[in-house]
């Protein structure tokens, strides 16, 4: 089996042990009050490291990701630690969503997110890319017609 299926058949485990995708993301991440997850998506982050497979998590209050698999980084006293890849963005830090596709491949479709202090974090391979960005553009205006 490739490394991919593997990834996929661990996380359909994890999400299954613990009681749905949900609970999975209030365990993740910090949920306040309120906040309910609208959509959860299998797809790609793009890192200088290559692309990182996960979940992106579309709740009423971010936007989130986690990898399916961990990755080992080196702690302060130099050892080495596995940790999940997690990347969370409150809405009100996003500036804009851009979405995009390969120009030979119009097929491969992303979504580019840019927080309000410059970083950008690209998405791509989803499982279905339109319902994605449908529902993070839905969060997004949400979020930002309750800050008026």
């Amino acid at each position: 089996m490739t490394d991919t299926v593997k990834g996929k058949l661990r996380l359909g485990a994890r999400i299954l042990r613990v009681g749905g995708v949900e609970k999975v993301f209030m365990q993740l991440f910090s949920v306040t009050d309120g906040e309910k997850l609208l959509k959860a998506s299998q797809c790609y982050l793009s890192t200088t490291s290559g692309p990182i497979a996960g979940l992106l998590f579309i709740s009423t209050h971010k936007v989130a990701f986690c990898s399916e698999k961990s990755i080992k980084i080196a702690s302060p006293k130099g050892e080495f630690i596995r940790v999940h890849y997690k990347v969370c963005i409150p809405h009100e830090k996003i500036e804009r969503v851009n979405q995009s596709q390969n120009v030979k491949k119009p097929s491969e479709k992303y979504i580019e997110i840019v927080t309000m202090d410059g970083f950008d974090f690209w998405f791509m391979d989803f499982f279905n890319y339109r319902k994605a960005l449908r529902y993070l553009q839905w969060a997004i205006s949400q979020s930002q017609r309750e800050k008026l």
